[in-house]
C-alpha cells in the first residue's frame, strides 16, 4: 500500500524526472511480485523413518522416506536429495533411502526446502531406548528398552527426569496412549546383567503441538455503528502433521458460534450491544485437542450524525431562481429548520422519506445575498450545518475532462470522471455526455471542479465530455476513449495441467486511454488487479493447486466502465483426498423414522468423484460428483440401520475411504409379552412361578415393571434387550391378573393382562362321626363328616369303613360335605375319608365307632320244685333279656325293694336264688341295664304256703291270698303304669294287649315278654366319669306302633334306605347344594366324639329306673 500511494504521487509530481522513476520501480513490482509469490506458498519437505527409532543397534538398517505436501503430485516430483550433514550425500528418484550409519539426516525433494534434521544413533551398547523422532499432541508413542541379542537382561526399569516411571517385567515397551506436553522430558532404561546394572542411551522427548494457539484479530476493534467488522482467528496445523482439519468458534461470554472450518466470523453490520470481549478456540476435527486465544476488546463507537446544506445554483443571478438543500446524514427522521442572518425562516419541517429537504427562493433578489443554514433537530440532538453564501456570479473558462480514480488506487474497479474550470463565479452547474446524451449534471457552490462515479449500468463505449456554466454560458470540454473488449490469454498451451505449474494469465486491450486498470477473476472471484499507465496489457502468474481448478476472466477499465474478456477454463488434475463423513442431524443416536442424511466430501480432488456410501462393509450407493466435492444420501431410519458407516472417493487415482462413524438407532418397546411359567400345569400355592416379560423390539437398555392387579411387585433392567424375569413364591392370594410393563425412554408399553389362578392343595381332612347320643346304638342314624380345613374347590370327598369305599360326594365351594347312615351292629369298626381336588389326595386319621344295642325288655322267670312253693323250697329267679350288648347289669326286686345285683359279662341271664319264707310272698320283678336305659320286666305274683293249718284255714288263705294277689297285681300294675308313664314322657308303657295271659296255677314258671316300646327322642345327661366317649347330636327315629313280643323290633332290622345327605337342618347350607353325593347300600349317620373325664368306677353307673330319662 505504501509503494502504491508513493507511485501515485510520482505519477502527479511536476517535475520531468517523475515518469521515468515512476515506470522503473512500475517494472520492478511487475518482476518481483511473482517471486514473492512463490516463496510464500512453498513448504519444506518432510523426513520420516521405518522403523521409526532414532537409536539402533549396529548393523541394523533404516528406511528414510522424503515427502513434499502440497507442492507437486508424487508422479511429477523428478528427484530428491539426500544430505549427510550439510553436504549432498545422494541423489535419488524414488523419494526412500536406507541408511546404517549415524549421523544428521537431511532429505529435499524437488522444487521445494529441505528437510529438518533427523540424528541417527547406530549404537554398540548393550542396552539401547528407542523411541520416535518426532512427538506430537495425541500421538501413541511406543518407548522401547531393546537389549543387544543373546544378552540377557532383568530388572527392567523406565526412567523419566530421574524417577522410577515403570518396571517392565513381561515386556520392554512402555506405551504414551495419547501424547500431551506433560509427557516432555528425558528418559533412559536400565536393566541388570549378572550383577551389574546397565543404563541405555538418554532420549529427549519434546511433545510438539499440532497447532499453535490461536490468535484473534479484528477488522477493527473500535468500528462505528453500523459497519461490517470481521473477526479472524489466526492459526494452522504443524506443516509434519497437516492430516485433518482446524475447526474454530468464536465466543463472547454468555454466547457463543458454533464449530465452523472457516476462521472468519462476521458482524455485518455491528451494533453498539456487539462492543465487549471476544476470543476464538481452534480444534481439529476428530481431536481432543483444543486451544484458546487471548482476550480482545471491541469498543462499538455512535454513529455521530452529519449536516449539510448546499445550494441549487450555487451561484445565482438576481431573477433566477435559488434552492437550498439540506441534507442529512446518519440522523433518524429529523426536522428541519432554516436560517439566515439569525432570522428565522420556517420551523419543525420534517423529513418524510429522504434524508434531504429543500427550501427555495423562486426569485433571487440582492436582499437574498448572504449567509444561509439549517438546523437538523430529533429528540436526540439538535445541529446546525454549515453555512452558505449566495454570490455573484463569473462566466466558466473552457473545462476539462479526464478520468480520475476514487481515492486510492486499490478502487480502480469504479472510476470518475472529473470536469475542472480554471475560473468562473461559484456555483457552477456541470454537465456530463455521453454521444452527445446529457447523463449527468452536477452543481458546485464550493469549488471550480466535480467528480461523477460511473455506474455499472452506464455504457463504457464512445466519446464523453463534460460542459460547465455559472449562468452566462455553457462551455464545453475534450472527449475521451473508452477501453476496448481485453482478451485473456494462458501463458501455457491446452486446458489441462497439473498441480505446481507455473501459469501466467495476461490480459490485453487493443485500445483505450490510459491508465488502464486490469483485474483478473476465477469463478468470479477477483485474483488480482494490475494497472497500465504506459501499455495496454498486463499479467498475473502463480503456481497451481488443487483449487485453482475453474473458469478465469479478465475486465479492462479505464474509468468508462469495465469491458470483460472472454471465459477461459482451467482443469487442474489433483487425487481426492481424504473424504469425510458427516452426519445430518449430527449426533450418532437417533429415532426410528427419522431422516438422516449421509454426506461424504472431499477437500481436495479433481472431478468427476465416483462416491460410494458403506454400511456395515456393504455397499448402500454410488453417486456420482462432477461439479461439487460433496455428496449426500439420505434414507428413514429403521432399527436395521444401526451400525458403522463410511464413504469412499475415487477421481481414478485410486479410493479414498473415511473415517467409519458409528450410528446408534433408538427403537422404542413394543407391547411387551407377559408369560408366566409354573412347574405344573396348575399353580399350587408353595410354587415358584417365573413372570417373564419381552419385547419383540426396542433398544436396550429396557426397564421392565411387574404388576399384579396395578400392585407393583419389582422391577428389572435388560441392558441387553431381551426379556427380564421375576420369580414369585405362590400364596393363595397371588390369584389374579398379573401385566408387566416395558420402558426405553421412549415411552412406556403394557402388556395384555394374563391371568393365574393359584390352588391349594388339600389338607389332611378330619372326620367327623355324629350321632345322637353319647353312645352309638343301633338304629342311630350316624352323619359321617369329612371335612378340610384348606383347599381349592371344587373337593371329592370319599369316605370308607375299614378301607372299603362307602360313597362319595362332591363339595363344589369349598368345605366339608356328609352323608347319613343308619346304623346296625355291623356298622361298628374303623371309618376314614379322603380329600382331592387334583393337587394329590389326603387322607384322614381313622376314627373307631362301636355300635351298641339296647337291652331288651328282660323276662324274669321263676323256678321252683313244685307247682305250689311253700316255705323252706328254693326259688330261682332268672332275669333275662334277648338283646343288649354286653356288659348287662340285673337288679332283682321283691315288692320294688332291691334284693340283688349282678353284671352278666357275656350277655346271657342271670339267677338268684332264694330260700323262701313267709315273708317271700308278693311280687318280684327284675331290671337290666348296658348303659343305654334300663328295661324293666313284668312283674311276677308268688305266693308261699306255711305248712301248718286245716284245709279251710287253707282255703280261706287261698282266697284271701288269691285277693290280696289280685290287689297287689292290680297295685304293681298301676304304679308299674305310673313309672313307664313317667319313663315315656306320659304315655303307657304297656295296654291291654301287650298284657299276658293269667298265669296257669299248674305251672312253675313265671315269665313276662313285654311288648315293644316305642322308641321316641331320648335326652340323657351321661356322667363322664366312666372315660367313655361322649356323643352329641340326638336324632329323632320313626316310629313304629304296631310290634309283637314275638317279633324283632323294627329299627334293629337290617333295612337301610340310602339317604342322599345329611337333612338340611343339621348341616351347613352350601354342604350340598346339589344332590351329587352317592352311597353303597348301608347309609350312615354321622357323629362326633368328644372324650369325657375319666375317673375310676367299682361298677357301672346306671340312671334310677323309676326316674324318666333326660
Amino acid at each position: 500500500m505504501t509503494n502504491a500511494l508513493f507511485l501515485r504521487k510520482l505519477l502527479f509530481w511536476p517535475q520531468p524526472w517523475a515518469a521515468q522513476v515512476f515506470m522503473l520501480l512500475w517494472v520492478s513490482l511487475l518482476i518481483l511480485a511473482p517471486v514473492g509469490g512463490q516463496f510464500a506458498t512453498e513448504i519444506k519437505s518432510v523426513i520420516s523413518l521405518h522403523p521409526p527409532w532414532t537409536t539402533l543397534f549396529k548393523g541394523e538398517t533404516v528406511t528414510l522416506t522424503c515427502k513434499a505436501f502440497q507442492i507437486n503430485a508424487p508422479q511429477k516430483i523428478k528427484w530428491y536429495r539426500w544430505y549427510l550433514p550439510g553436504e549432498i550425500q545422494y541423489k535419488t528418484t524414488g523419494n526412500t533411502y536406507e541408511v546404517h550409519e549415524s549421523g544428521g539426516y537431511k532429505c529435499q525433494a524437488q522444487d521445494s526446502h529441505s528437510s529438518d534434521r533427523v540424528d541417527l544413533i547406530f549404537s554398540a551398547a548393550n542396552l539401547i531406548l528407542q523411541a520416535p523422532s518426532d512427538v506430537f499432541e495425541e500421538d501413541s508413542v511406543v518407548l522401547r528398552c531393546q537389549a543387544k541379542a543373546n544378552i540377557v537382561l532383568n530388572n527392567m526399569t523406565l526412567y523419566k527426569n530421574g524417577k522410577i516411571l515403570k518396571i517392565l517385567n513381561k515386556t520392554s515397551d512402555f506405551r504414551i496412549h495419547q501424547a500431551s506436553m506433560k509427557d516432555s522430558g528425558e528418559y533412559y532404561c536400565s536393566g541388570v546383567k549378572d550383577t551389574h546394572s546397565v543404563s541405555s542411551n538418554k532420549i529427549q522427548i519434546v511433545v510438539q503441538e499440532l497447532f499453535p494457539s490461536p490468535v484473534l484479530r479484528a477488522s477493527s476493534t473500535q468500528p462505528t455503528e453500523g459497519h461490517t467488522v470481521t473477526l479472524t482467528c489466526e492459526s494452522q496445523l504443524s506443516l509434519q502433521r497437516p492430516e485433518g482439519q482446524l475447526q474454530f468458534r468464536f465466543v463472547k461470554p454468555s454466547t457463543m458460534s458454533e464449530w465452523r472450518i472457516s476462521p472468519e466470523f462476521q458482524f455485518s453490520p455491528i451494533r453498539r450491544e456487539n462492543s465487549g470481549s471476544y476470543w476464538c478456540e481452534a480444534r481439529r476435527i476428530n481431536s481432543l485437542v483444543q486451544k484458546r486465544s487471548q482476550e480482545l476488546q471491541i469498543q462499538v463507537q455512535e454513529i455521530v450524525p452529519d449536516v449539510r446544506i448546499h445550494s441549487h445554483p450555487e451561484f445565482v443571478f438576481e431573477g433566477l431562481e435559488l434552492v437550498l438543500i439540506c441534507s442529512v446524514s446518519g440522523v433518524p427522521r429529523p426536522t428541519i429548520s432554516w436560517y439566515k442572518k439569525q432570522h428565522r425562516l420556517r420551523k419543525d419541517r420534517e423529513l418524510q422519506t429522504s434524508s434531504e429537504t429543500e427550501f427555495k427562493v423562486p426569485v433571487v433578489q440582492n436582499s437574498d445575498a448572504g449567509e444561509y443554514y439549517c438546523i437538523a433537530r430529533n429528540s436526540r440532538f439538535s445541529i446546525k450545518s454549515n453555512s452558505v453564501i449566495i454570490s455573484v456570479k463569473v462566466p466558466v473558462s473552457q473545462p476539462v475532462l479526464t478520468l480520475r480514480p476514487l481515492e486510492t488506487w486499490t478502487l480502480v474497479r469504479e472510476m470518475s470522471l472529473q470536469c475542472e474550470v480554471q475560473r468562473g463565479s461559484l456555483p457552477i452547474r456541470y454537465q456530463f455526455f455521453h454521444e452527445d446524451v446529457l447523463f449527468k449534471e452536477i452543481k458546485s457552490s464550493s469549488g471550480r471542479k466535480v467528480l461523477h462515479r460511473l455506474s455499472p449500468t452506464e455504457k463504457p463505449f464512445g466519446s464523453y465530455y463534460c460542459t460547465a456554466d455559472n449562468g452566462l454560458g455553457p462551455q464545453r470540454s475534450a472527449a475521451v476513449i473508452p477501453v476496448s473488449k481485453p482478451v485473456l490469454t494462458f501463458s501455457s498451451p491446452g486446458t489441462r495441467t497439473f498441480v505446481g505449474d507455473k501459469m501466467s494469465l495476461q490480459c490485453e486491450v487493443q485500445r483505450g486511454s490510459l491508465p488502464i486498470w486490469f483485474q483478473f477473476f476465477r469463478e468470479g472471484v477477483l485474483l488480482k488487479k494490475r494497472e497500465a499507465v504506459s501499455w495496454i496489457t498486463a499479467s498475473y502468474s502463480f503456481f497451481l493447486i488443487a483449487e485453482h481448478s475453474g473458469n478465469y476472466y479478465c475486465t479492462a477499465d479505464n474509468g468508462f466502465g469495465p469491458q470483460r474478456s472472454e471465459t477461459m477454463s482451467l482443469s487442474v488434475t489433483v487425487p481426492v483426498s481424504q473424504p469425510v463423513l458427516t452426519l445430518s442431524p449430527p449426533g450418532t443416536r437417533t429415532l426410528v423414522g427419522n431422516e438422516v442424511r449421509l454426506q461424504c466430501e472431499v477437500q481436495r480432488g479433481s472431478s468427476p468423484i465416483q462416491y460410494q456410501f458403506f454400511h456395515e462393509d456393504v455397499l448402500l450407493t454410488k453417486i456420482e460428483a462432477t461439479s461439487w466435492r460433496t455428496k449426500s444420501y439420505s434414507f428413514s431410519v429403521t432399527a436395521e440401520h444401526s451400525g458403522n458407516y463410511y464413504c469412499t472417493a475415487d477421481n481414478g487415482f485410486g479410493p479414498q475411504s473415511s473415517e467409519t462413524i458409528n450410528l446408534s438407532v433408538i427403537v422404542p418397546v413394543s407391547r411387551p409379552v407377559l408369560t408366566l411359567r409354573t412347574p405344573r400345569a396348575q399353580a399350587v400355592v408353595g410354587d415358584v412361578v417365573q413372570l417373564h416379560c419381552e419385547a419383540q423390539r426396542g433398544s436396550p437398555p429396557i426397564l421392565y415393571q411387574f404388576y399384579h392387579e396395578d400392585v407393583t411387585l419389582g422391577s428389572s433392567s435388560s441392558p441387553s434387550g431381551e426379556g427380564a424375569s421375576f420369580n414369585l413364591f405362590l400364596k393363595t392370594e397371588h390369584s389374579g391378573n398379573y401385566f408387566c410393563e416395558a420402558n426405553n425412554g421412549q415411552g412406556v408399553q403394557r402388556s395384555y393382562p394374563v391371568s393365574l389362578s393359584v390352588k391349594v392343595p388339600v389338607s389332611h381332612p378330619v372326620l367327623t362321626l355324629r350321632t345322637p347320643r353319647v353312645q352309638a346304638v343301633v338304629g342311630d342314624i350316624l352323619e359321617i363328616h369329612c371335612e378340610t380345613q384348606r383347599g381349592s374347590p371344587p373337593i371329592q370327598y370319599q369316605f370308607y369303613r375299614e378301607n372299603v369305599a362307602l360313597g362319595s360326594c362332591s363339595s363344589l365351594s369349598g368345605g366339608g360335605t356328609s352323608f347319613n347312615l343308619s346304623l346296625t351292629t355291623e356298622h361298628s369298626g374303623n371309618y376314614s375319608c379322603e380329600a382331592d381336588n387334583g393337587l394329590g389326595v389326603q387322607r384322614s386319621e381313622a376314627v373307631s365307632l362301636s355300635v351298641k344295642v339296647p337291652v331288651s325288655r328282660p323276662v324274669l322267670t321263676l323256678r321252683t320244685a313244685r307247682a305250689q312253693v311253700v316255705v323252706g323250697d328254693v326259688l330261682e329267679l332268672r332275669c333275662e333279656a334277648q338283646r343288649g350288648s354286653p356288659p348287662i347289669l340285673y337288679w332283682f326286686y321283691h315288692n320294688n325293694v332291691t334284693l340283688e345285683t349282678s353284671t352278666s359279662h357275656s350277655g346271657q341271664g342271670v339267677s338268684l336264688n332264694l330260700s323262701l319264707t313267709a315273708g317271700h310272698s308278693g311280687t318280684y320283678s327284675c331290671e337290666v341295664d348296658n348303659g343305654l336305659g334300663p328295661q324293666h320286666s313284668e312283674a311276677v305274683t308268688l305266693f308261699v304256703m306255711g305248712l301248718t293249718g286245716s284245709k279251710s284255714s287253707l282255703i280261706a288263705t287261698s282266697v284271701t291270698g288269691g285277693l290280696l294277689s289280685v290287689m297287689a297285681v292290680a297295685a304293681v300294675a298301676l304304679l308299674f303304669y305310673c313309672w313307664l308313664l313317667r319313663k315315656a314322657g306320659g304315655k303307657p308303657t304297656f295296654d291291654s294287649s301287650r298284657n299276658p295271659s293269667a298265669p296257669d296255677p299248674q305251672e312253675s314258671t313265671y315269665y313276662n315278654v313285654p311288648g315293644w316300646i316305642e322308641l321316641q327322642p331320648v335326652y340323657s345327661n351321661v356322667n363322664p366319669n366312666r372315660g367313655e366317649v361322649v356323643y352329641s347330636e340326638v336324632w329323632s327315629v320313626k316310629k313304629e306302633n304296631k310290634l309283637t313280643a314275638a317279633s324283632e323290633p323294627e329299627p334293629f332290622k337290617k333295612t337301610v334306605s340310602p339317604m342322599p345327605c345329611a337333612p338340611s337342618h343339621l348341616r351347613p347350607t352350601d354342604l350340598c347344594p346339589s344332590p351329587v353325593c352317592s352311597f353303597s347300600q348301608d347309609s350312615c349317620v354321622i357323629y362326633s366324639q368328644v372324650k369325657g373325664a375319666s375317673t375310676a368306677a367299682s361298677k357301672p353307673q346306671f340312671l334310677d329306673p323309676l326316674t324318666p330319662h333326660r
